[in-house]
């Protein structure tokens, strides 16, 4: 039978459990969330007290940021109820989930409420972190066993991609296999088969990497701030690195995870690493448990002229300091390297005090995962995956060792007396010196059972540009690469820092597209990549060196040139695809305005930001918007309301905190683009909808001539609301510049009365307002600002 899931019952509201009935909205379901009724409404029969705890409960998740909802009108898809009252619906639901308080007891008792009512064959799951799964089977009935197991979501559930599938040797296998493809495909997941051992795969492994570091830290006498330095992005981990996370999390959040872990584990080899350091100890005491209490590894001060700033703890003394300067050769050295793997090479044959640090650490969590196979995972990739996704790891423990290079990493581990396991020698002796390998555009990890390289399950239909690239890059320069996804679909892959567009990635565009015009075997262009986030914008920094140089023509050029690629991915003759993810802005933002269709991950933070510099959408943005104005017109007041609601939206530089919020701010168009939650999935459906059109017969398009634009009707309004806002001290005197200019392109200039007008005569206006704002001063400023503060531009 063909399994659906479209109605999800989340048992407990408390933070994890409003968290997942938001993304279970997020994503299309009805969700009915259920908490206990509070003691002093137990004899009432008003509804709303003994719903107080889930409503109140629902009502902070939905306040909190960042928001665990794409977009707050998907919270009407969630209704709450309690325990008693309302446990009988569970009845009509496809997959109900318990979240309640991790005791045993209390779950057994929610457990057998559920067998109650319970409709046979629903799915039913445990989120729980640390209890053993098939502790909680005991008296229920078959069918009860058969559709159980653990779903660890990690938190917050919409934003870390990490989903445990913890089955128990009564789950029915399909009824895993489901959850796999169900969490990957719907909930945008990385779901990470696990065993039903202690902290699963995720909390074990990164868990002990952190307490391993903790004892390293206090036996080489470094800092919070160094270490935090040397544990961040340089390190492939996330910014937070590794104490202001804990921060972030909670140090007795951790501690009762270490405990959890030594004391369920006794046979662990490394199990005293799990035993508190006394300086967390006295943390504890203390009740500095991070972001919680208001500190503990940092906590947030006022110098003596007042200004805040933020002091680190001194783990010595256990007193506040301030933070120093953190330097070390290897870590200078590190950032000449491009990329991750080059980076990691360097940091691990260091010659200072940093690279003892870095093969400390690194040998340490190497010898803990070959030993943790087959106990926690048959295969490494499962490891691999869990601490990506659930730590924020760029690589997993093995993909690390790929990188430093087999036999090093191997030769430096036995030095340092960190052995691993024998499988590891058994590799060498077979000549195997990775576990993973590209062959055949897929990426391979090597099986220690089946002793030799399998595809990942899970990625056969998967596309990915870095198993690709090798060999199916058919023209690349300094910041674009065109790689042959097949079956006659081009995509153009930026690489230039942070993914700015300049004239390189222009180039690359121009590119493909000639390619897809011109060359038989190819049919349409995806433009997508894998980076952290899709395109910052346009690449200010030269925008700002021909502007002080007064290099107008040259700037009017280039600008030209941005606008030209945009209307050609919007009117060549073969279907264009955009497939954006994470920051989508001005430029980036601007391609997706001109894209045939938009293939958007949901995680998609899409916004002309350009008024923060001082200028104006000047790739065709301004343009579009005022035709996408035109198309939206009413008549009489709602003409105007239209105008002004799309001036606001550019002229405040607002950002989409989530692809669906896109659409409702005109950056996304309804019934024409798309969202997709999975990351993993997202170019191979853009790929589709790209093929799709061009299969289904794609004609080239005339350029829009019949744009409605308002003349002074429109202008009128900008330049009263820009005087009043600057009179109010509401925006300053540059800020009513650039309105203005704004509002001149979006209203066609000052044209006596509403007059159609064609797209080029948009762009013209559009280009000429954004280079008299170049000419300005105070945009000057504000460009060198950013600039030397490295800011991007978002709300």
């Amino acid at each position: 039978m063909k399994r659906n899931i479209r109605k999800v019952a989340v048992l407990g509201s408390g933070v994890m459990g409003s968290a997942i009935a938001c993304h279970f909205a997020n994503v299309g379901c009805e969700v009915l969330l259920l908490d206990i009724v509070p003691k002093e409404a137990e004899d009432s029969t008003n509804k709303m007290a003994r719903n107080s705890i889930v409503n109140g409960a629902l009502k902070a998740a939905l306040k909190s940021k960042p928001s665990p909802i794409y977009i707050q009108s998907f919270a009407k898809r969630i209704t709450t109820g309690n325990m008693t009252d309302d446990m009988k619906k569970i009845a009509d639901y496809d997959w109900i989930i318990e979240v309640v308080v991790e005791r045993l007891d209390i779950k057994k008792i929610v457990f057998e409420n559920v067998e109650k009512y319970r409709t046979p064959g629903t799915l039913i799951t445990s989120n729980t972190s640390g209890i053993p799964i098939n502790m909680m089977l005991e008296g229920r009935s078959e069918d009860f066993q058969k559709h159980f197991l653990g779903t660890h979501f990690f938190n917050p559930p919409r934003y870390l991609k990490l989903l445990e599938i913890i089955p128990t040797p009564k789950t029915d296998p399909a009824v895993v296999e489901f959850l796999m493809d169900y969490g990957a495909k719907i909930l945008g997941k990385s779901t990470v088969l696990c065993k039903d051992t202690p902290a699963f795969i995720a909390n074990r492994v990164g868990v002990f990497a952190i307490q391993d570091l903790f004892h390293t830290v206090t036996e080489m006498g470094l800092t919070v701030g160094e270490v935090d330095k040397l544990t961040g992005p340089v390190m492939g981990r996330p910014k937070s690195a590794t104490f202001r996370t804990c921060d972030v999390v909670g140090l007795d959040t951790l501690v009762h995870v270490a405990n959890g872990v030594k004391d369920n584990c006794p046979d662990d080899e490394r199990k005293a690493v799990f035993n508190t350091p006394s300086f967390v100890s006295t943390m504890l005491e203390k009740n500095w448990l991070g972001s919680k209490t208001g500190q503990g590894f940092y906590k947030k001060s006022k110098d003596a002229n007042g200004k805040k700033t933020i002091l680190e703890l001194n783990l010595e003394t256990l007193e506040y300091q301030e933070k120093g300067n953190v330097k070390f050769a290897t870590l200078e050295a590190a950032k000449q390297a491009e990329d991750l793997k080059s980076r990691t090479k360097i940091l691990f044959s260091g010659k200072d005090k940093a690279g003892d640090f870095y093969r400390k650490v690194f040998t340490g969590v190497f010898q803990y995962v070959t030993n943790r196979i087959p106990e926690i995972s048959d295969e490494t990739y499962r490891i691999d995956d869990a601490l990506r996704a659930g730590f924020g790891w760029e690589m997993g423990p093995f993909e690390t060792w790929d990188a430093i290079g087999f036999e090093k990493a191997l030769t430096t581990m036995e030095e340092m007396g960190m052995k691993p396991a024998q499988f590891v020698y058994d590799m060498k002796e077979a000549g195997v010196t990775s576990f993973y390998k590209l062959e055949d555009g897929m990426r391979k990890y090597y099986d220690i059972n089946a002793k030799k390289y399998l595809v990942i399950p899970g990625t056969e239909e998967l596309l990915s540009l870095a198993n690709l690239k090798e060999t199916n890059t058919v023209w690349s320069n300094a910041d674009t690469s065109i790689i042959d996804l097949g079956d006659g679909i081009l995509n153009v892959e930026f690489h230039s820092k942070m993914n700015t567009i300049g004239g390189e990635v222009l180039a690359g565009i121009n590119k493909a597209i000639d390619m897809a015009e011109n060359e038989a075997q190819y049919k349409g262009v995806v433009i997508s990549n894998e980076g952290e986030n899709f395109s910052v914008g346009a690449n200010v920094g030269l925008i700002f060196m021909m502007a002080v140089e007064q290099e107008y023509d040259e700037l009017d050029f280039a600008i030209k040139t941005f606008q030209n690629t945009m209307m050609r991915a919007r009117y060549s003759n073969i279907p264009v695809v955009v497939a954006p993810h994470g920051m989508t802005l001005g430029g980036g933002c601007e391609l997706c305005l001109h894209a045939d269709k938009v293939i958007a991950n949901a995680e998609t933070y899409i916004g002309l930001v350009e008024f923060g510099v001082g200028l104006i959408p000047g790739g065709g943005g301004s343009k579009e918007f005022a035709l996408r104005t035109s198309d939206e017109f009413g008549e009489g007041d709602i003409r105007t309301n239209t105008l002004r609601n799309k001036f606001l939206t550019v002229g405040q530089a607002k950002v989409a905190t989530s692809a669906y919020e896109g659409f409702d701010l005109g950056y996304l168009r309804k019934g024409q683009d798309e969202v997709v939650v999975s990351r993993a999935h997202q170019l191979s459906y853009a790929k589709q909808s790209c093929l799709t059109m061009a299969n289904k017969g794609y004609q080239q398009q005339a350029q829009r001539t019949d744009i409605k634009v308002l003349g002074k009707e429109g202008l009128g309004i900008v330049y009263v609301g820009a005087h009043s806002m600057m009179s109010g001290n509401y925006m300053s005197k540059h800020d009513q510049v650039i309105s203005e200019k704004l509002g001149f392109v979006l209203c066609g200039g000052d044209l006596s009365h509403p007059t159609e007008v064609s797209e080029q005569y948009l762009l013209d206006l559009e280009r000429r307002a954004f280079l008299e704002l170049c000419a300005e001063k105070k945009t000057l400023e504000r460009i060198q600002s950013i600039l030397q503060t490295g800011r991007v531009l978002r709300n």
